[in-house]
């Protein structure tokens, strides 16, 4: 068992990052010491390594508290669940992929027709486009 600055420096994290995972529900301490001071154990560590994890792949902290539920209690639940979280952030991320490429096509469009001169910019066709 070890305190949550000893946690922080295993995972490379700040004692406030786990106490916000704390306040989020996301982990909990094991224990407490005889003076009150949270304890913690490997298998917290594995929880916040699993946090690190699934932030990386762009997860919520929503769908993060969901996946950790379900690693818990495995055996209630099934692999089509899990998927089914992943499976609805594919499809979001999706979304922005095709939206930025979207923004990204006529921005390039504007971008392009634009002479890049340094007289004024009265005449700017940037400048006209958006108008």
């Amino acid at each position: 068992m070890f305190q949550i600055g000893e946690l922080a420096k295993r995972c490379k994290v700040t004692a406030d990052t786990l106490r916000f995972y704390e306040k989020n529900q996301l982990i909990a301490p094991a224990g407490r010491s005889e003076s009150g001071y949270r304890l913690y154990n490997e298998e917290s560590q594995k929880q916040v390594s699993f946090i690190l994890k699934a932030k990386e792949l762009g997860l919520s902290l929503d769908e993060i508290k969901e996946l950790l539920g379900i690693k818990l209690e495995a055996t209630e639940h099934s692999c089509s669940e899990v998927k089914a979280i992943t499976s609805a952030k594919l499809m979001v991320i999706d979304e922005k992929i095709a939206e930025l490429t979207r923004i990204r096509t006529a921005l390039k469009k504007i971008n392009d027709a634009c002479c890049g001169h340094e007289h004024d910019a009265s005449h700017c066709s940037i400048l006209a486009a958006l108008e």
